[in-house]
């Protein structure tokens, strides 16, 4: 509710609700975008390192490019919080989170792990530290499940990433974590068909 409400904050125009744009909102941003990249990155570690940062690797172009976008959303974000236009830093959160997909895509971790398992635990490593800057990030947004991730990342560093450089090391190698639970279930069309009834209001 936090999220869409503020997301869809009605600032400089209007701005409507209906179940539906709830439903799709929610399982697009929250379940499809944030949770499914905390969830492939955690569960995909544990599956082929451990349950802790794996070391090896050396960053290249893709990693110094993600870095750049990243430190463009950021800057980005923090001028539309000061501005206090909170719809456009959702808007900015969200481009955040789905750089981290895009990453993950391009580098496919899953496939250069069969070629450079070194080269894929940098990947994960940088993923894995990701998790904890999009926890700093979404804490305005989404207090309950940043703490979440910074539970499963096991560590209480908020640092804000005004250097993202140097944030994306800020879990280092052995560094112990564990498999956050499902962070956003997908709102299935019963449960819209249920709250739209329960919240329908009396009718006179």
């Amino acid at each position: 509710w936090r999220w869409w409400l503020l997301s869809n904050a009605p600032e400089s125009s209007d701005s409507e609700f209906t179940w539906e744009r709830f439903q799709e909102g929610v399982n697009k941003d929250l379940a499809d975008v944030l949770g499914n990249f905390v969830s492939r990155v955690t569960k995909f570690c544990r599956s082929k390192f451990s349950e802790a940062v794996p070391e090896g690797g050396t960053p290249g172009p893709h990693e110094a490019q993600l870095i750049a976008d990243l430190t463009t959303r950021i800057r980005a974000y923090e001028a539309q919080m000061d501005a206090i236009e909170v719809r456009k830093a959702a808007a900015e959160l969200r481009a955040a989170w789905v750089l981290g997909n895009e990453y993950l895509q391009e580098v496919a971790p899953w496939s250069t792990i069969k070629e450079d398992a070194a080269q894929a635990a940098m990947q994960i490593r940088l993923a894995l530290n990701l998790i904890r800057i999009y926890a700093v990030l979404s804490a305005p947004f989404i207090p309950r499940a940043s703490a979440s991730m910074l539970s499963g990342m096991n560590t209480l560093d908020m640092a804000w990433p005004d250097d993202v450089a140097a944030a994306v090391t800020a879990l280092p190698a052995g560094h112990a974590f564990t498999v956050p639970e499902v962070l956003f279930a997908k709102i299935t069309d019963d449960q819209r068909t249920e709250w739209a009834t329960k919240f329908a209001g009396v009718r006179t």
